[in-house]
């Protein structure tokens, strides 16, 4: 069956338009309340970042959800892993976030999480999308849901985040910058690193419905360099809007991407024994960097396509516990069920504290092959018939040609938003930016065309 809402990350668009308004908000809780609940009613969880929109949102999927008969527990703004953690501690049917993750304020999206604290699988969210097409019944007012909203759960959910790391550690003596994007970690990370001894100077904490995401962040990390030099910082850590990936910076002020992290994650594994199953698992976006790194350590990359989803689905199959993306999400299964970027960086600074480094330190011996990345704008243009036009195969070919066996191209259409991403990397950072920008001039000619 075609997938007519879902995406690679739920359902994401801008807010007013078919894809993501209030008269489909209502018919999505209605219909997944049906499928999920499957006549028996249940508990679901809400929660949502911090855009204006969230309020419209979360009305209307309280609105179908209990027309389905279902109860609803509102836990207000709180990062995505947030809400899989405690859609499974307090046994929930499922857990509905609402969030655009890192994209501008006037998007807005919505996902799933199972009773297990798991994206939804592919079955059942097209179950969903077919219940959507049925004509939405109420209930009997009898067996109508309530509402309810859960008052610990920040507190809950930083507890959680540091029984990630040993009883016995302490960021006392460290400097942190963390910068919260303005988004649903700001009541909850500078509270998680403080409680663990560190001094932290928080920004990107002061959210107004409209600022999420903007010029701070995981996506806008000059804003955090910035600070961390200032402040004279041991590191910084930054959040995406709905805390579910990360970037951070050492004392120097280099960022430090996912790559970075699932380095030093993976090394501080394999350093104190901790049990690194297998293979670590990267995407084709993963940097040929971290691939020679981990080969030095005795560890193998195993590359899905670009998507949490993809990675979750390689560990789970063979067992294996730690993956990531360059954009900063990062899986510890070994830990929780779901990318989170606080308990990524948790991971690294217990890293930094057990073996008395600086992250300049511990990131030092991870080489980076130049990688540039362009991002074209599809509008409402046919990404298949854009990258299939003989122009861009052409562009691709030579880039290709160019880079011989020393270098990647990788055309492809972005998950969740309208673009077409250009990756190119190589040995020269110079002739890698001009062969994506030739790339990226091909895809453009054929959408102006």
């Amino acid at each position: 069956m075609g997938r007519k809402y879902f995406g690679t990350d739920g359902i994401r668009g801008r807010v007013g338009d078919d894809r993501i308004n209030p008269e489909l908000v209502l018919k999505l809780g209605w219909a997944a309340g049906r499928v999920l609940g499957n006549g028996n009613g249940g508990k679901v969880l809400i929660g949502k970042d911090t855009r204006i929109s969230g309020y419209l949102f979360e009305s209307a999927l309280e609105a179908g959800l209990v027309a389905a008969g279902m109860d609803i527990r509102l836990l207000g703004p709180m990062p995505t892993p947030g809400i899989a953690y405690l859609t499974r501690t307090l046994r929930a049917v499922t857990g509905i976030v609402i969030s655009a993750s890192h994209n501008p304020y006037y998007d807005n999206g919505i996902k799933f999480f199972s009773s297990d604290g798991c994206k939804l699988q592919d079955e059942v969210e097209e179950a969903i999308e077919a219940e959507m097409e049925r004509p939405l019944k109420t209930v009997p007012s009898a067996e109508l849901g309530k509402a309810e909203r859960v008052e610990d759960a920040a507190g809950r959910y930083i507890e959680f985040c540091k029984s990630t790391v040993h009883s016995s550690m302490r960021l006392n003596g460290l400097k942190l910058v963390v910068d919260c994007a303005n988004g649903a970690t700001y009541h909850i990370a500078p509270h998680v690193f403080e409680e663990l001894g560190a001094e932290v100077v928080v920004i990107g904490n002061e959210p107004d419905g409209l600022n999420i995401n903007d010029e701070v962040g995981s996506t806008h990390p000059k804003a955090l360099q910035r600070a961390v030099l200032e402040h004279g910082a041991d590191a910084g850590v930054a959040f995406d809007g709905d805390g579910d990936r990360l970037i951070m910076v050492d004392h120097e002020g280099s960022i430090v991407d996912g790559d970075g992290v699932l380095y030093v994650i993976a090394r501080s594994r394999l350093e104190r024994s901790q049990g690194l199953r297998g293979k670590v698992v990267g995407t084709q976006m993963t940097n040929l960097g971290l691939e020679m790194a981990l080969r030095e350590l005795g560890l193998e990359l195993e590359r899905t396509k670009v998507g949490d989803r993809y990675i979750m689905e390689v560990l789970k199959l063979n067992d294996w516990i730690l993956g990531g993306e360059p954009s900063g999400h990062v899986i510890c299964l070994d830990r929780t069920t779901t990318g989170d970027g606080i308990v990524a960086a948790l991971q690294v600074l217990e890293a930094m504290v057990v073996g008395n480094s600086s992250l300049h330190d511990l990131t030092r011996d991870m080489p980076r092959l130049p990688q540039t990345l362009v991002n074209v704008d599809l509008g409402k243009g046919d990404p298949a018939r854009v990258m299939s036009a003989p122009v861009v195969k052409e562009a691709v070919a030579d880039a290709e040609a160019v880079l011989g066996d020393k270098g990647r191209v990788l055309l492809r259409p972005s998950g969740t938003e309208p673009l077409i991403r250009v990756m190119v990397e190589g040995t020269e950072a110079p002739r890698v930016t001009e062969l994506a920008n030739a790339i990226a001039d091909a895809v453009k000619s054929v959408l102006q065309a």
